[in-house]
């Protein structure tokens, strides 16, 4: 149990120190060797909207919480729902925030963990936010969201690429909750919130595991 809490913490502070974005004098920036990388694979609108990012996360450093989920919500709902293996040729992938950017397209993985890493550097914290695998029952497929609690009593808030509102969850009844997890906890879901916690549970998800490895390394 120990050495998995250290793996994790590890992973954690992996992801600011080499996240791509960082704070430089209160404000977000991107190391140029970066976006020259991003623009050489995915093109020139793709370093825009890596540029697009940094703007609206300096514009959002002293916001309410609540001004955060939704302008991020809405940023990434822009980029347009794709399959991984129409995109990356596989049936499971998990891409970085960047690769999302990058390709301007991906799968709801790859939405909910841009928001759930984005709203954590402007200071979200973590013990609000949890990646929640769901049952979404109008598309009969599995589907992930990111779901906020402002209290660890209040009925989390659904930030979703198919219905791009943000409502309680009470007010989507077309998702089924299965499990959701962030960095420290997985947890089996219930419908009006947080169920009962797996002990390491998290530290057994791989795609999870592969996914900060990557952001460590910037990949791109």
């Amino acid at each position: 149990m120990k050495k998995l809490v250290q793996i994790l913490i590890a992973f954690s502070l992996a992801i600011f120190t080499s996240f791509h974005l960082f704070a430089k004098n209160d404000d977000f920036v991107i190391d140029k060797k970066i976006i020259t990388a991003v623009e050489k694979k995915y093109g020139i609108f793709a370093k825009n909207r890596v540029l697009a990012l940094i703007k609206l996360m300096n514009s959002l450093k002293n916001a309410p919480e609540d001004e955060k989920l939704l302008k991020v919500n809405n940023f990434f709902n822009q980029v347009r729902y794709q399959s991984d293996f129409k995109t990356w040729g596989v049936k499971d992938y998990w891409a970085t925030r960047m690769e999302f950017l990058g390709k301007d397209k991906g799968d709801c993985e790859d939405f909910a963990t841009a928001k759930y890493f984005t709203l954590k550097q402007l200071n979200v914290p973590t013990s609000k936010m949890y990646l929640s695998y769901v049952k979404a029952t109008k598309q009969k497929i599995a589907h992930m969201v990111l779901t906020y609690f402002k209290t660890k009593k209040s009925i989390p808030l659904v930030l979703d690429n198919y219905n791009k509102r943000i409502l309680p969850a009470t007010k989507r009844p077309d998702l089924i909750p299965v499990y959701s997890f962030n960095g420290d906890s997985l947890y089996l879901a219930k419908q009006k919130g947080l169920g009962k916690e797996v002990p390491s549970g998290v530290a057994k998800n791989k795609k999870w595991t592969k996914l900060l490895q990557d952001i460590k390394r910037n990949k791109i």
